[in-house]
């Protein structure tokens, strides 16, 4: 579509200059070289491996978390807790804290499986792709436990959870179908989920570098819902206990 639009930019401007007189630049001398932005090399693992990345923080994160919480909840444990002085916040971090560190590991192995397996460059800063998963680790965490605290069934909270998280995050999410080329509704549906946001950073990290303008906002946003999610986990398990 480039080149087509290139060489009738360029048959305009040869008409133009044949009708005025002017000496007419032949199209030997033009040579149109394509190359892919970011990806000069077309491999599509480039843009698939941090799309996948997605796929395990999510697992890890969302399904794992809200198994095992959903597990209390069926086994009665937790109502042991409730007599204890423990906070609800306690309770729930006490939860999260070793899934979060194994979602950290799971990125910690797949970025270096990136590298050695697939050669996809990481142009960015390390630490900041650090920064963003752990954001959207924390979103995915809120997640499993809003789903477990409300249902309280290990069936139907894997059932919700991976209704909720895995087809957005594998079609709305920009991983394999580009946000652009959707039609208006979907590109509406897809701001109000987190796999968009980390999707985009992980890409503009591996691929571009530290773009701040892709970055900086999509962070935000991922705090935001990270805070919100943690916010009405601690409220429900609250409402449980009182």
């Amino acid at each position: 579509m480039a080149s087509n639009y290139i060489n009738g930019a360029i048959n305009t401007w040869q008409a133009r200059d044949a009708k005025d007189g002017r000496p007419v630049l032949e199209m030997a001398n033009i040579v149109i070289e394509n190359r892919v932005w970011f990806n000069e090399a077309n491999q599509s693992q480039w843009f698939l491996v941090p799309g996948v990345i997605v796929l395990v923080m999510t697992l890890i994160g969302a399904l794992m978390t809200s198994l095992v919480i959903a597990r209390e909840w069926e086994r009665g444990t937790f109502e042991a807790l409730f007599a204890t002085p423990v906070r609800p916040g306690e309770i729930l971090l006490s939860k999260t804290i070793p899934y979060f560190i194994m979602g950290m590991l799971g990125l910690a192995l797949s970025v270096i499986g990136s590298q050695l397996l697939f050669g996809v460059p990481l142009r960015g800063s390390l630490w900041l792709l650090v920064l963003v998963s752990s954001l959207y680790l924390l979103v995915a965490l809120g997640i499993g436990l809003v789903i477990s605290s409300v249902t309280k069934s290990q069936f139907l909270a894997n059932q919700l959870t991976f209704l909720v998280t895995f087809p957005p995050a594998i079609m709305l999410s920009g991983f394999i179908f580009d946000i652009r080329s959707m039609p208006i509704g979907p590109q509406i549906v897809t701001h109000i989920l987190p796999a968009r946001y980390f999707v985009s950073s992980l890409q503009t990290l591996f691929l571009a570098g530290d773009v701040w303008a892709v970055i900086l906002p999509d962070s935000a946003v991922l705090a935001v819902m990270a805070a919100i999610l943690m916010r009405i986990a601690i409220k429900s398990t609250r409402k449980t206990i009182g």
